[in-house]
């Protein structure tokens, strides 16, 4: 079973959200996510200075398996995005919660989210 962070919250898409009280949060994409996608090889983000909408597309995730989109789980302007991931997007299936973080937003809303109980209740994850 794929790992799920409790203190996280999840969108049906996939994304986690970290929010660590005022700042930017974090995205990035589960560890059910990584684990279905395989190993994966491309990841194309939203600009720095860009604005991200709760539920729409936002870049890609490419796998040796498949292409998938990335859908943003907030609505606000991107921050910053994870340089590191983009050069070696590994990282995303050797530590999704960690090093593999995608971008951050600073959030003005956020789209329907699950708790990390709910989302691994959902999607067959441990947490």
């Amino acid at each position: 079973m794929s790992k799920v962070v409790a203190g996280l919250k999840y969108s049906a898409e996939h994304e986690w959200v970290a929010a660590d009280g005022g700042g930017p949060v974090g995205i990035g994409i589960s560890a059910v996510a990584a684990d279905a996608l395989g190993d994966i090889v491309y990841v194309d983000l939203p600009e720095v200075g860009s604005t991200v909408t709760a539920g729409e597309t936002c870049g890609e995730v490419e796998s040796t398996k498949s292409v998938s989109d990335l859908y943003s789980p907030v609505t606000g302007e991107v921050t910053e995005i994870n340089d590191a991931v983009v050069n070696d997007p590994e990282l995303i299936n050797n530590d999704p919660y960690g090093a593999g973080w995608l971008f951050k937003v600073a959030a003005t809303d956020e789209g329907p989210l699950m708790t990390g109980e709910e989302y691994a209740a959902a999607n067959g994850g441990e947490l």
